[in-house]
């Protein structure tokens, strides 16, 4: 590979990588704690780029200085040990362009529905004493994976005939009966590890949701149905919702 494509390729791929980390977009392929990293290795990509570059310049115009003046350089072609070059190497910019061009969107219902595992609740450090009391108000807000692991995991009635929010977006399984589920996905890592977190809506206010599209972003309200996580479902609970509600999609997409 000739040394004006490595230098392309290291600001293409150090741009890349400033792009979607100062607009927010690497939030739907990591996590927020790997920001500095993603920004630390553009901007150090970049500057190698840059350094390299002006190295090249300054030994070409030295080399020139040092030449006849009069003499007609050859083409490249016409170097000793120069050979024909495929053009294998820019394929390597093709997904720099995609970044650049076209930001995919984040995993959503489609990648439940190609079967993807559902998150397991791990349990928590220690008894489930350690479960600080659910916030004060009517109903609090909860993320989904924190309402689901106090429901595998928290022996203190916490959340019996309690009223929660959810906000996750809209899934209709196609394996089974007809039903609207509320999903979100949790990654450990980055997008490659991630697994969905699921609740079974139910009530009149779950049956208006039979028509609205899938990856719709909502807000519900409601109950958990005690004892409706088992082993046998996956430990995916069911929540009785008494109000429903359009929100827009958050620009962190994920739980962790």
């Amino acid at each position: 590979m000739r040394r004006e494509t490595q230098n392309l390729l290291l600001v293409l791929l150090g741009g890349a990588l400033l792009k979607i980390a100062l607009t927010g977009t690497y939030l739907r392929y990591v996590k927020p704690a790997l920001f500095p990293w993603l920004l630390g290795t553009g901007v150090v990509m970049v500057v190698l780029a840059a350094v390299a570059i002006v190295g090249d310049i300054r030994a070409a115009r030295a080399r020139a200085r040092a030449d006849d003046p009069f003499a007609v350089p050859p083409e490249p072609h016409e170097h000793a040990g120069h050979e024909h070059r495929g053009r294998s190497p820019w394929m390597l910019l093709l997904p720099v362009f995609a970044i650049f061009l076209v930001a995919p969107p984040a995993l959503g219902a489609d990648s439940i529905g190609r079967g993807q595992q559902t998150a397991a609740p791990e349990r928590p450090t220690g008894a489930s004493a350690l479960f600080e009391e659910l916030p004060p108000g009517p109903a609090p807000q909860l993320t989904v994976s924190e309402f689901i692991t106090r429901v595998v995991w928290d022996g203190s009635g916490a959340l019996e005939q309690r009223a929660v929010r959810l906000r996750g977006f809209v899934v209709h399984p196609e394996d089974g009966p007809a039903r609207t589920q509320l999903a979100r996905m949790r990654i450990s890592c980055c997008a490659a590890d991630a697994s969905p977190v699921l609740i079974d809506l139910a009530g009149p206010a779950a049956d208006a949701l039979a028509t609205t599209p899938q990856d719709t972003w909502i807000e519900v309200t409601g109950t958990l149905r005690a004892g409706s996580a088992t082993e046998a479902n996956g430990q995916v609970p069911t929540f009785d919702i008494t109000e429903v509600h359009g929100t827009p999609a958050p620009d962190d997409p994920y739980e962790y």
